[in-house]
C-alpha cells in the first residue's frame, strides 16, 4: 500500500510507527543507558529524544491534517447560493485528495442550485403564462359580456338610471383594463410578437401611464438578436428593477438603457429615488435574489449600487454567444 493513496487514519499510524521505531533504533544502537535510578543527564538525554521524536511527529502529522482544517473552516463559510472560497490544493497525498473532494462538492452544490433553480423559474413562467390565458380568456372576455350587456341595459333604461349606469359600465371598464394590464404584466404576448426592445418600451410606457415616474430609454444600435431564454430573463430584470423603483424608491425620473458593451449585453435601469444606505445585501429581498437567479441562467450577472439620495443603479451583464455577435 502506497503512503501517498493512503487514508488519514493509516498514515497517521504509519507516522507515528515510524517516529516510534525510529526512537527504538536510537535507544538501542546509542551507547546511552539508564540506571536504576536516572541521574540528571541520564534525564536531560530522555527529554531531549522525547522533544525531538514529538517535534519530528508535528511536523510530519502537520502536512498530512493541515488540509484538513483548513477545509473545516471554509466548510463553515460556505453558504446556499454564495461563493465559497477555493483553497490551494496540495500537489499530493491526501490533503491533496481532500481538498480537490472539496472543490468537486462546491461544484455539485452549485449545478444543482443552478439546476434547482432553473426548473423553479421555469415553473414560474409556466404558471405565469397559465394565469395570464385564463386572465385574457375567461376573466377578460366575462367582463366584456358585462360590458356590452350594461350597454344594452343602459339603451332600455329610465333617465333617471343613465348616470349610474354610466358609473358602473367606466368601473367594468376600468377593471377590464386592469385585467388586461396584469395579464400583459405575467406574461407580456409583445415580446414573443415584436421582441425585446418593444417590449421594453411597452413596460416603461405603461410605468409612466399609471401615475409612475417619467421613464427616459436609451437602446443601442445593432443590438444582436437574442434567444428566447435570454430576451425573457433581460425583461424580467427590467420589470423588477423599474417595478423596485416605483414602490420603494420614491423616484421621479427613471432611465433605462440596454446597450452592447464589448462582447456583453448590458441592461441599465437608474432612478434618482432616496437609495439606500450600507451593504447591497443588507436590504436585498427576493426580488434581487430573483433576478440573480435568472441572470445566473444565461451566464450572467446583477450588481446593485445605492447611494443615500442619489438613486439607485441595477445593471444586468450578459455575455454574448459568437453567434449573436454581427
Amino acid at each position: 500500500m502506497r503512503l501517498t493513496s493512503s487514508s488519514i487514519y493509516w498514515k497517521v499510524c504509519l507516522i507515528n510507527g515510524a517516529v516510534l521505531c525510529v526512537g527504538t533504533l536510537a535507544l538501542v544502537l546509542s551507547p546511552a543507558s539508564i540506571s536504576r535510578r536516572a541521574v540528571v543527564s541520564e534525564l536531560v538525554v530522555l527529554a531531549v529524544g522525547l522533544t525531538l521524536m514529538l517535534v519530528a511527529n508535528g511536523l510530519l502529522l502537520r502536512s498530512v491534517l493541515t488540509p484538513v482544517d483548513r477545509v473545516i473552516r471554509a466548510m463553515r463559510t460556505v453558504q446556499l447560493g454564495g461563493a465559497a472560497s477555493r483553497l490551494e490544493e496540495p500537489s499530493s497525498g491526501p490533503g491533496g485528495r481532500l481538498v480537490r473532494s472539496y472543490h468537486a462538492m462546491l461544484d455539485r452544490l452549485e449545478a444543482e442550485r443552478a439546476a434547482s433553480s432553473a426548473m423553479a423559474l421555469a415553473a414560474q413562467e409556466a404558471e405565469r403564462r397559465r394565469i395570464a390565458q385564463e386572465l385574457h380568456d375567461q376573466v377578460g372576455q366575462s367582463l366584456t359580456v358585462v360590458l356590452l350587456g350594461l350597454k344594452g341595459i343602459q339603451d332600455r333604461a329610465p333617465v333617471e338610471l343613465q348616470e349610474e349606469l354610466v358609473v358602473v359600465r367606466e368601473s367594468t371598464r376600468s377593471a377590464l383594463d386592469d385585467v388586461r394590464r396584469v395579464a400583459r404584466e405575467l406574461r407580456p404576448g409583445v415580446l414573443d410578437d415584436l421582441g425585446l426592445l418593444a417590449a421594453l418600451s411597452a413596460l416603461a410606457t405603461d410605468v409612466s401611464a399609471h401615475g409612475g415616474p417619467v421613464v427616459r430609454r436609451r437602446f443601442g444600435a445593432g443590438l444582436p438578436d437574442l434567444g428566447p431564454e435570454t430576451e425573457l430573463v433581460v425583461y424580467r430584470v427590467a420589470q423588477e428593477a423599474l417595478t423596485n423603483a416605483v414602490r420603494h424608491a420614491g423616484a421621479a425620473r427613471i432611465e433605462l438603457s440596454l446597450l452592447r458593451v464589448g462582447d456583453h449585453l448590458e441592461l441599465e435601469v437608474t432612478d434618482d429615488g432616496g437609495g439606500f444606505p450600507g451593504p447591497v445585501e443588507e436590504h436585498a429581498g427576493t426580488g434581487l435574489a430573483g433576478m440573480t437567479d435568472r441572470a445566473s441562467l444565461v451566464g450572467g450577472s446583477v450588481t446593485v449600487v445605492s447611494t443615500p439620495g442619489r438613486g439607485t443603479t441595477v445593471r444586468l451583464s450578459v455575455p454574448l454567444r459568437v453567434g449573436d455577435v454581427r
